[in-house]
């Protein structure tokens, strides 16, 4: 028995469920405003003191600081190719409050070279340089 209110029946489930899916971004209003870079700056920078009592060695004694954290993870993104560029950029900036400086990120990311390849770093240093320049202009 077909029930006349489901369009979606005996319709392919992953179909059906984007379908849907569609429909309802389309009924939201801000969604036509929507861009990754507006999101983006919605995004603050976490607070260097926040860093390192979450990340840091505020509660765990002698070990790795906020800014180290946030190279490694700046080096494991740049391992992975860069290839999400919001949280790249959110992680040059959060690497930046917690200490880091311009030389420091670049190494970690030249580093990476060795081991992700020259178009992993090549892109990662991309940006990276976006999150920089940012900061010169804001000077």
């Amino acid at each position: 028995m077909s029930d006349p209110k489901n369009p979606f029946e005996g319709a392919n489930p992953f179909a059906a469920m984007f379908t849907q899916a569609q429909e309802m971004a389309k009924a939201f209003p801000a969604m036509e405003a929507f861009t990754p870079k507006g999101f983006e700056k919605m995004m603050g920078t976490m607070p260097k003191e926040m860093m390192e009592m979450m990340f840091g060695n505020a509660l765990n004694e002698g070990s790795l600081d906020a800014r180290t954290r946030m190279l490694l993870t700046l080096a494991g993104l740049t391992m992975q190719g860069a290839q999400n560029d919001m949280a790249f950029r959110q992680a040059v900036r959060h690497a930046l409050e917690a200490g880091a400086t311009e030389q420091h990120i670049v190494e970690t990311i030249g580093q990476m070279s060795m081991f992700a390849g020259l178009p992993a770093m090549t892109r990662a240093l991309e940006l990276a340089q976006q999150v920089l320049d940012e900061g010169k202009d804001e000077e």
